[in-house]
């Protein structure tokens, strides 16, 4: 190690590091520091050149912060392809049974695919000119997959129901595009706005989902928008060509959406009991939430059969310290000298540290200490002994703490100093989009009200399941009692972003109906019936393709998978079959209230589908 140009310094036992040799005396670690000025890459090729060094010893194991972010990036690798292998599959299974034809069941994979493509690309040429997280690829492949399907069933579906009421290709597309077409844009704009306002964030971890989510949703509506009604145009009514006779059923007709809307009138008919029955189911799946604790990426994020984790857990089980949990004290004084001494014995009479090293001279005006504190790194007494650590600073003796204890928080400070500003903005957007597309001011109020309950019930399950360890077994994940601090921050745009796209699919159909002179009553339950399979079916297919993230060998990323897979389907099935149509029935007329000067200005600026034409209102409906 001593030899390789990256590493600065060397410590083994034999500087009489006691704390290095095992307790049974069996074996022993060797401290590699790497120096200042080497990059990322030289690191990486080090940790490489290392490890093929010695692969085949069985007695030599690596393990630190850089071997873990080494040993990740790979995993992350395989993970990718081992999710798509087996999404992909699934999913046109799924969409098969879901457009009822082949050749309209491809196109969705067709544009999931293109959109993985496009997106990966945008972040190469990202990459360029800043480095980027490897997990931004999990980001693009799930998320560019899962909303491609979305708008792609959209899309389809609107232009089969406009080809089945006898309009020509050309027409159907037309209408589609004023249509469905609208709202795609509107959905693409509220996730886009959503994942932007991560880069109010520092974390370059945070910055690169940023960058993957806008750039995903970005060419996920140039596909749909651009590439798809092309598509549609050379294949007219071939659209619905391999499709058995007896599959042959209008998406968006009576015949599909009558069991949606007898589930709707039968919301409508009593509202207040459905709305206290999934306002109550939300709240108690949010109850967890109140014992979160929260912690970061680390060696036990990584699988068992890899030498960081071993590494890791032998240093906790093995060793008298582990130094991955050592609170690093850099103090500006001489290591002779008395005020650096002074620091020593303060340090040393602290009830949360177990013990701490003698003085090290870094140089002639530069010592550190390292201080083995008696719990865990994330613990909340551990992060309390930094703070009093960094009280102890002086303007005679300047004292700097790092260490994973430190790091834990400052990056927590971090997040939630800038929390409040990212979640106004990304309530800002979702309010601006839901106004523009209805014209109201309570929707957008309400929308964020209901997006809020289901981000807390997906919190609160996620809670129960990795903070607790159940389902650790069925998910193949080591219990580490915490959520990734980073993870309500990433699930927060996340979920908004998509409970808010769900939300614009149903309030564009209801608006249609209304405009068209229905009642407000009937315009709702008519507006559930015809985007409920739509809105099921694109929820379920969004499930697989983001849940295809739990099979990841990283307990974060299976975090993320199954977080936002939760917060899709609470909003595809509680929130838009009860809560919505029934608080839509008793608000009443004042939903779509607005004051003179806001219907002023929406008349101008609004985004408006039109009102249905007539025969599309009455076929099939009584």
């Amino acid at each position: 190690m001593d030899a390789e140009p990256a590493v600065a310094a060397v410590t083994g036992p034999d500087g009489g590091q006691a704390r290095q040799i095992s307790s049974d005396g069996m074996s022993t670690y060797v401290v590699g520091t790497w120096d200042a000025a080497a990059g990322d890459a030289a690191i990486q090729d080090t940790i490489e050149r290392l490890q093929e060094r010695f692969d085949g010893r069985f007695d030599v194991r690596f393990g630190g912060s850089e071997v873990v972010g080494n040993q990740v990036v790979n995993t992350v690798k395989r993970d990718l392809a081992r999710a798509e292998l087996f999404a992909f599959p699934l999913l046109a299974v799924l969409s098969l049974l879901v457009f009822r034809g082949v050749v309209a069941a491809l196109l969705p994979l067709l544009l999931g695919g293109l959109n993985i493509a496009v997106a990966t690309a945008g972040l190469r040429l990202v990459n360029e000119w800043t480095e980027l997280s490897i997990f931004a690829m999990n980001l693009v492949s799930a998320l560019g997959l899962g909303l491609a399907i979305d708008y792609t069933l959209l899309i389809v579906s609107r232009f089969r129901s406009e080809l089945s009421q006898g309009h020509d290709p050309a027409a159907a597309l037309r209408t589609t595009l004023n249509t469905a077409g609208r709202t795609v844009l509107l959905s693409a704009v509220t996730v886009g706005a959503a994942m932007a306002c991560l880069f109010v964030f520092d974390q370059r971890f945070l910055d690169s989902m940023a960058v993957g989510g806008v750039l995903v949703a970005a060419s996920g509506a140039v596909a749909a928008l651009v590439i798809l009604p092309a598509l549609l145009a050379v294949l007219g009514s071939r659209v619905n060509a391999w499709s058995p006779r007896r599959w042959r059923q209008d998406l968006d007709g009576p015949d599909a959406a009558g069991p949606w809307q007898r589930v709707a009138r039968a919301v409508v008919r009593r509202p207040v009991l459905p709305a206290l029955v999934g306002t109550i189911a939300l709240l108690v799946m949010a109850a967890p939430i109140a014992g979160v604790d929260f912690t970061t990426v680390s060696a036990k994020d990584v699988p068992s059969h890899l030498s960081a984790r071993q590494v890791d857990d032998a240093l906790a089980l093995d060793f008298p310290a582990n130094p991955r949990e050592d609170v690093v004290v850099v103090a500006q004084g001489p290591a002779q000298s008395p005020a650096v001494e002074k620091l020593a014995d303060r340090l040393a009479g602290l009830d949360d540290a177990a013990q701490v090293s003698p003085v090290l001279p870094l140089n002639a005006d530069t010592s550190v200490l390292l201080v083995d504190p008696r719990h865990g790194g994330t613990d909340e007494r551990s992060l309390d002994l930094v703070r009093t650590i960094r009280s102890y600073s002086t303007a005679e003796l300047p004292v700097e703490v790092g260490g994973e204890s430190a790091n834990f928080v400052d990056l927590r400070a971090s997040i939630e100093d800038r929390l409040p500003e990212a979640t106004l903005l990304v309530v800002l957007a979702t309010m601006v989009v839901l106004w523009l597309l209805t014209g109201s001011v309570l929707l957008p109020v309400l929308s964020v009200v209901l997006n809020t309950l289901t981000l807390a019930a997906t919190y609160g399950v996620l809670v129960v399941i990795f903070q607790t360890g159940h389902l650790s077994g069925l998910l193949g994940f080591t219990p580490q009692h915490a959520l990734d601090v980073t993870m309500p921050v990433l699930l927060f745009a996340l979920v908004f972003g998509l409970s808010t796209d769900y939300g614009v699919f149903l309030l564009a159909r209801i608006r249609e109906f209304r405009e068209s002179g229905l009642a407000d009553r009937e315009a709702v339950v008519l507006g559930v019936a015809f985007t409920g399979r739509i809105v099921t079916a694109a929820a379920l297919l969004f499930c697989v393709a983001l849940g295809a993230l739990v099979t990841s060998e990283i307990t974060f990323i299976k975090q993320l998978g199954l977080g936002t897979a939760l917060g899709v389907m609470v909003d595809a099935t509680v929130v838009r079959v009860l809560l919505v149509p029934s608080l839509l029935v008793l608000a009443g007329r004042a939903t779509w209230w607005a004051p003179k000067p806001a219907k002023w200005l929406h008349e101008r600026i609004g985004v408006s589908e039109g009102p249905l034409e007539p025969a599309t209102m009455r076929e099939g409906w009584s």
